[in-house]
């Protein structure tokens, strides 16, 4: 007899000490016993939650094919703790390494979307450095990146402000950015995410993660060029690299059509 499939459960994490202590909201779905295929990591974009029309097309694939799948909010964003204003890369990363260790068990394919993304590729490259010292109990099986923006704080936040705004986050240490997404409101850029950024740089250097990269950009992408993607082809070793750039994507590549390109990417994988 068939067993109805059960919902994705909401769990939370408490992620660092003392004023930088925040409570981590995650949802997560275990596989079923006949299931093969690796779990499923996904990471969001910056301003983006786990309740995004990607996120839960990754999660109801995974319920379809009885995969494990974890989805979680960075503080600051959706369910999750905190505020967004203290936000960094390294504080995001941290949080995304508490949840990867406390809910992941064997292979996982990591996907992520934008900044997440970025998250993906500084995740892995944890993994891997930790896998040496110590058998943990999960492992990579691969990366799917969707508009990825590795060292975006630098390359496509700072390099491009017009000279008053960079005086402005010197200056007073924040400068609240227009935005065209969610709901509208401008959106606090810090002082802090910059320069903390700048810890967490990879495109200066190769990107050996040893596993297979698939990247899906859009080519009418207005926040992360397609060139952004380029150059972090050029950084992972050639050997199972696929870059996918969709004519007529934009940034979000929420479409049906595109929802149904990264679902093929995570199916090729493992």
């Amino acid at each position: 007899m068939n067993h109805p499939i059960p919902d994705a459960v909401l769990d939370f994490i408490d992620v660092g000490e003392g004023p930088s202590a925040r409570r981590i909201a995650a949802r997560r779905r275990a596989a079923q016993e006949s299931s093969q295929g690796p779990g499923l990591v996904w990471l969001g974009g910056f301003k983006s939650d786990m309740q995004g029309s990607k996120a839960v097309a990754l999660d109801e694939w995974a319920r379809d094919h009885g995969r494990a799948v974890v989805r979680f909010d960075y503080s600051g964003h959706g369910e999750s703790g905190g505020d967004f204003v203290d936000g960094t890369i390294g504080r995001w990363l941290e949080e995304s390494v508490a949840v990867f260790e406390r809910f992941c068990d064997g292979p996982q394919i990591l996907i992520g979307s934008s900044m997440g993304g970025w998250m993906a590729l500084l995740l892995a490259r944890e993994i891997k450095k930790r896998q040496k010292k110590l058998q943990a109990k999960a492992s990579l099986a691969g990366l799917v990146l969707i508009a990825p923006a590795p060292d975006f704080t630098e390359e496509l936040m700072w390099k491009n402000f017009p000279a008053a705004v960079k005086k402005e986050i010197e200056t007073k240490g924040v400068w609240l950015r227009p935005s065209n997404y969610g709901d509208g409101l401008p959106y606090p850029i810090t002082r802090n995410l910059i320069e903390e950024g700048r810890n967490h740089l990879l495109l200066g250097s190769a990107i050996d993660l040893g596993c297979p990269v698939r990247i899906l950009q859009g080519a009418q992408d207005p926040d992360v060029p397609w060139q952004h993607a380029f150059a972090l082809t050029h950084r992972l070793p050639a050997d199972d690299v696929v870059l996918t750039m969709i004519q007529d994507g934009d940034h979000r590549l929420s479409r049906p059509q595109d929802i149904a390109r990264i679902l093929a990417a995570v199916a090729e994988i493992g």
